[in-house]
């Protein structure tokens, strides 16, 4: 949240909230993110199920599958946090894919091949996929060789979110004329989460769980489990007064006096992450308002929100309505 404009000023309540950093680790437990290495052979959704049995919490999930054999990055959230993972479904995936193309190729080929999938593509996904099997449009952002020894490639692939990789590279290898297989695949980006912010291996957090629970240490599960707003601190923003904030929590919308700042270049219609005065992300919500409007503006509905993140009672309730029917009213101060 680097660069917001100030609409006005005012002061938390040390006693409600945590900051994310700050949060109890039980806190932490039901708003946090885990950076996971998936290994090749478990299904996405047995590795969530082993995280979610290691922490002993009721709620995890994970932002985009990965088939059994493939590696890589698995966002997995913790309790509340599983509801900010949809946001990184509007940012690209990264993967490096080894394939073997049928019969030899010039470089010159590939790459000629490469540029013609860059750009918008169309693509039906495979018949084992989970969703209906109807022709697509998918942005592919880079198709890069990164190396060719005979037969084998290695490629980095930069994609929209719904890509499917072993396919492309199948309509490639038609395109080349031999054919072409997917040996190996490592997602290596979600959105803006990468491996270079460091992916957590099970073990690792078994071993952290254990000097948690059983010696009482808490540095190494801190370092593993990160607060959910690290994977939204990219995004756009507004800042929130506290006594607006549970009305936020139960679906209210954002009306101008209640807020304090937002990104500058915010535009009606995009989504923004609503943050308390600690940066506790309160929810999504979606801009009725431009920031130009907002600044000039004394009143009016600025945003409606989308998604609830934080839970209601977090911050005192400092709004009334007449029916609790109301409940969708706006926030006015």
């Amino acid at each position: 949240m680097q660069g917001l404009i100030t609409i006005d000023e005012d002061l938390t309540n040390e006693s409600y909230g945590h900051y994310p950093y700050k949060r109890p680790i039980e806190a932490l437990l039901d708003y946090g993110i885990i950076l996971l290495d998936k290994p090749s052979g478990p299904t996405s959704h047995e590795v969530v199920s082993w995280v979610r049995k290691m922490l002993e919490v009721d709620k995890a999930g994970h932002s985009g599958t990965l088939d059994p054999p493939v590696t890589g990055l698995l966002p997995v959230g913790l309790g509340e946090g599983t509801k900010a993972l949809s946001l990184l479904l509007l940012g690209p995936k990264e993967y490096y894919a080894v394939a073997r193309i049928h019969d030899p190729v010039s470089e010159t080929k590939l790459k000629k091949v490469l540029s013609e999938f860059t750009g918008e593509i169309y693509q039906r996904p495979p018949q084992r996929s989970s969703v209906k099997r109807t022709i697509r449009t998918r942005e592919i952002y880079n198709l890069e060789l990164v190396e060719q020894i005979g037969k084998l490639i290695l490629l980095r692939v930069l994609c929209q979110a719904g890509t499917y990789v072993r396919k492309l590279i199948y309509d490639m290898g038609e395109v080349l004329g031999p054919g072409a297989t997917m040996i190996e695949l490592r997602r290596t980006r979600v959105s803006d989460l990468s491996e270079l912010d460091g992916l957590v291996r099970l073990h690792d957090l078994l071993e952290a769980v254990y000097e948690w629970k059983e010696e009482g240490r808490e540095d190494k599960i801190r370092q593993l489990i990160k607060p959910i707003e690290f994977a939204t601190s990219s995004l756009k923003a507004v800042v929130i007064r506290d006594s607006a904030v549970d009305a936020i929590c139960h679906g209210a919308k954002l009306a101008v006096p209640g807020i304090l700042q937002l990104s500058p270049d915010i535009v009606k219609g995009e989504i923004v992450c609503i943050y308390t005065l600690k940066k506790e992300l309160v929810a999504i919500g979606e801009a009725l308002m431009s920031t130009k409007e907002i600044e000039d503006a004394s009143k009016g509905i600025a945003f409606s929100t989308k998604r609830v993140i934080m839970k209601a009672g977090t911050y005192p309730k400092l709004w009334h309505s007449k029916k609790s029917s109301n409940l969708n009213e706006s926030v006015s101060q």
